[in-house]
């Protein structure tokens, strides 16, 4: 289904463009560092919606590297929580012009359909536009996603302003990637799949930022790829283990069982290591009753986080769940780039033998968890050995 979607996209985007992006032929021959800047508002930027390590920009370098092996690309994020066209016409020459990008990408809406007339958000695009090109950069204008409705942002107003994009892209001759069209399709086919794109009413998580990615790269380039098999990044526990490394003392907060487990885990790689645990108490605890909990996280100093949310709690209503539970790691992250390390443990960690319903639970955790780009606690299949040794091994394996 992805793959038409893509195809869909590319051909609305087509329609609108006037030549093929000069961007192609610089990474196709490979002889030079091609610069690419997008900018745009949370929504482009890196914050705890897509997991605080990367989003669609770091992404699209990830596709366009595959589609181009033999290419020096550098993608860089320009985005920033809150902003509009106006706040991006102001910053537009030191956070992006000073990189003398080949291409940059604009992604703007989301905030500007709160208060902005759409003639004067069209007005700051094109200015925007005009600005870039005689800098001698090519630009692709790009949708947003669509969005849960709510009182400050009506489904509506997001259309119109939807459609002045393609409105200004059409006038300009520009390439767009239609992100909106691409979520819509999903919506239109699966709407709990498109819920699956959110981490919350607005903005999208790492699965989302991976179809803008891959919209993106097919508006630029006309080809097909997919990032669905990419995981999370690899320093799962970077911050941990450098002050692990420093000899500097730790502060973990951690749900059961992990609570109890943890420092002796790390002290078997770090024997002198100085491990403060605050437990994170789940018994009795509703999922709801938990997400409330995790409001509290930001405001603590820790080092590491660790998530184990019980296999018992039921999955009756799954929107609920998806939203309790993305909430639960949401608050857990730090607001922007991630400052402290978060982990998720699987139930089946620590608790091989679950129940038909468990595994339900387990199957859809793990989709929001995947969703998040976090790292995950896991067992091998067949695995029964003691917890402290499945933990041990994990905390070995994902040494920097």
């Amino acid at each position: 289904m992805r793959t038409f979607i893509l195809l869909l996209c590319t051909f609305c985007a087509n329609l609108l463009a006037a030549a093929p992006l000069k961007t192609i032929d610089l990474l196709a021959a490979g002889k030079e560092p091609v610069r690419i800047v997008s900018i745009g508002d949370s929504i482009t930027g890196v914050y705890y919606h897509s997991g605080g390590r990367r989003a669609y920009p770091e992404m699209l370098q990830l596709t366009l590297q595959q589609l181009y092996p033999q290419a020096q690309i550098s993608v860089h994020n320009a985005g920033r929580s809150g902003d509009t066209t106006t706040g991006g016409l102001k910053r537009l020459e030191p956070d992006v012009l000073a990189h003398k990008p080949h291409l940059v990408t604009i992604m703007f809406g989301m905030n500007d359909l709160v208060g902005t007339p759409v003639e004067v958000f069209k007005k700051n695009l094109r200015e925007m536009i005009s600005r870039c090109q005689k800098s001698g950069a090519e630009v692709v204008l790009c949708t947003q996603n669509s969005i849960v409705e709510t009182p400050q942002r009506p489904c509506a107003r997001l259309t119109e302003f939807t459609q002045a994009i393609r409105d200004v892209a059409k006038e300009e001759s520009l390439v767009v990637a239609d992100c909106f069209a691409a979520f819509e399709a999903v919506h239109t086919a699966d709407a709990a799949e498109w819920n699956l794109l959110l981490s919350d009413t607005i903005h999208p998580n790492m699965a989302g930022h991976k179809l803008f990615a891959e919209t993106l790269a097919q508006a630029i380039t006309g080809r097909t790829v997919s990032l669905r098999e990419v995981g999370p990044p690899a320093s799962a526990l970077s911050h941990t283990f450098a002050k692990l490394k420093a000899g500097q003392p730790i502060q973990v907060l951690a749900m059961p069982p992990y609570d109890t487990l943890i420092a002796p885990a790390l002290q078997r790689l770090y024997p002198a290591a100085v491990v403060k645990v605050t437990p994170w108490p789940t018994a009795g605890q509703t999922l709801a009753q938990l997400e409330l909990a995790a409001r509290k996280v930001r405001s603590m100093a820790q080092d590491l986080v660790l998530i184990a949310v019980p296999a018992e709690l039921p999955l009756q209503d799954q929107l609920q769940f998806h939203h309790s539970y993305s909430w639960i790691m949401n608050w857990s992250l730090s607001f922007g780039v991630q400052q402290w390390d978060v982990v998720v443990a699987l139930p089946s960690a620590a608790k091989p033998a679950l129940s038909s319903e468990e595994r339900r639970h387990e199957a859809f955790a793990l989709r929001l968890i995947q969703a998040q780009d976090l790292s995950m606690i896991t067992r091998r299949t067949g695995d029964t050995s003691p917890l402290l040794e499945v933990l041990s091994t994990w905390l070995a394996q994902h040494q920097p």
